[in-house]
């Protein structure tokens, strides 16, 4: 009867111990597989917070360098004379455009006198007639390369694009744009890869391009190969999106300037007005408006009125221009 009893004691503590350490086990592999999903989890969020970190950092990147490029286009709106002839394409120098204002001073100079306008206000009118007509016509001629280049500059970079996706290298994608391309971005990336042939790194030779066309299209178009060769990327995919934000800037200058024709229309009739009237007059009956030239109170007058005119022209022409 003992050994029935201790028996039967042994097998409900066997029994038991049984039952206890199940539970354990089980809990134990419950424990190891939150551990591990635990473990995942950060090892999840730490790949997350590098590509965050890696991101934050090229981002940084681009805003210092867009940062140092705005810096630098603001630093240099205050232009030189060889700094505005560079930038128009002209291959005049700058001695050579100084002596041909002067003979255009010189020469208005004597059109005046012949024409018996009194010798202080024809010296006034050919000092500013030779200082600032061939300035206008320098700015002109600048502002209309620009725009040619820009016309031209979403084509080109589209072309480096397709030129990267089919494996070619950035300077050989460059050479094609180079070779095939419409002026004046033709020869502008052309003068690049010759910097580079002269040793130059591609960042540093694509900023020529911003010396020479210092717009803010351009300097995207800088910052995009800068950032991608200090740091890496897709390249084509960059640029891509460049010459589409390109060409929609493109449409909205289009847009704005097609809305503000009129505006500018009128102003442009306002401003010659007055002009446009004193000829006819003066063609009509030529001794009406004597009396502002030969009296100095006439004189005084005409001056003022002068003043105002181009005051007003200037505010006028102020009103329509938009800048992006």
């Amino acid at each position: 009867m003992n050994t029935l009893l201790l028996a039967l004691l042994a097998m409900v503590t066997i029994g038991a111990a049984g039952f206890a350490l199940v539970p354990s086990a089980l809990g134990n592999k419950r424990a190891d597989q939150r551990r591990k999903a635990f473990q995942g989890d950060l090892r999840a969020n730490r790949r997350e917070a590098d590509a965050n970190r890696t991101r934050e950092s090229r981002r940084k990147n681009v805003q210092d360098v867009l940062k140092a490029q705005a810096d630098e286009l603001n630093a240099k709106k205050r232009l030189t004379i060889a700094d505005l002839l560079f930038q128009a394409g002209m291959t005049i120098s700058p001695a050579a455009f100084i002596r041909n204002s002067v003979i255009l001073g010189a020469g208005l100079f004597l059109v005046l006198i012949l024409a018996q306008m009194p010798f202080y206000f024809a010296a006034i009118f050919a000092v500013a007639g030779g200082y600032l007509l061939p300035r206008m016509y320098v700015t002109r001629k600048r502002k209309k390369y620009q725009d040619r280049f820009l016309d031209e500059l979403p084509n080109a970079i589209e072309a480096i694009v397709r030129g990267v996706k089919t494996g070619l290298p950035l300077n050989d994608s460059m050479r094609v744009v180079a070779k095939d391309t419409k002026e004046p971005v033709k020869s502008e990336f052309g003068r690049v890869l010759d910097q580079q042939s002269f040793g130059f790194s591609m960042t540093d030779a694509v900023q020529i391009l911003l010396d020479r066309v210092p717009l803010p299209e351009v300097n995207f178009f800088v910052v995009v190969i800068s950032v991608q060769q200090q740091s890496g990327g897709n390249l084509s995919e960059a640029l891509g999106n460049l010459a589409r934000v390109l060409r929609n800037r493109r449409k909205m200058k289009q847009k704005v300037k097609a809305m503000s024709s009129e505006a500018k229309a009128s102003a442009g009739i306002i401003g010659s007005l007055p002009i446009v009237v004193a000829v006819l007059v003066s063609l009509v009956s030529p001794a009406y408006l004597l009396p502002l030239i030969a009296t100095p109170i006439g004189q005084v007058c005409l001056a003022v009125g002068v003043i105002m005119l181009a005051t007003g022209i200037f505010v006028m022409s102020r009103m329509v221009r938009f800048e992006f």
